[in-house]
């Protein structure tokens, strides 16, 4: 356990851990920025971290967080629903969905690619039930993950 410790301290004392950080919140401000012109809500504005939280009750108010998560799974993008400030719906059901960045900047997603994610998820979120957009959502993720493979 200790080891494993000072394995990741020494990690994080590199440059190059250093630019992975600001990659995956300069990820995260691209992606919100995406879903605030869509006019979807972010909880707190905004991000000035690795992950935001999608309020979906003014822009879906009749998507729940579970459904969102069900659609976007659907289409291989991983969210998790999540309640929200004043959340009028059950825990289990949620109002809200909660992303992050560090698995795609790992990957080595740049701002490009993030917007294209983002502009992926409110299609999807915009249109859940459609078989036609959940096709073409799929595609484009699957091209993307073979552009950025998890191994080379």
């Amino acid at each position: 356990n200790v080891a494993g410790k000072a394995v990741g301290f020494g990690e994080a004392l590199t440059p190059e851990f250093t630019d992975y950080a600001e990659q995956v919140v300069a990820n995260a401000k691209t992606l919100a920025d995406v879903f605030r012109d869509a006019g979807l809500s972010l909880v707190s504005g905004g991000t000035d971290k690795h992950l935001m939280l999608l309020d979906l009750r003014e822009s879906h108010p009749d998507l729940t967080g579970e459904a969102a998560e069900e659609a976007l799974e659907d289409v291989g993008i991983t969210v998790n629903k999540n309640t929200v400030p004043g959340e009028t719906r059950s825990p289990f059901v949620t109002s809200g969905v909660r992303i992050g960045t560090p698995a795609l900047t790992t990957r080595g997603f740049d701002a490009a690619a993030m917007e294209t994610v983002g502009e992926l998820i409110v299609d999807r979120l915009d249109a859940p039930d459609d078989p036609d957009v959940a096709a073409a959502v799929r595609d484009e993720v699957d091209r993307l993950c073979a552009e950025f493979p998890v191994y080379e």
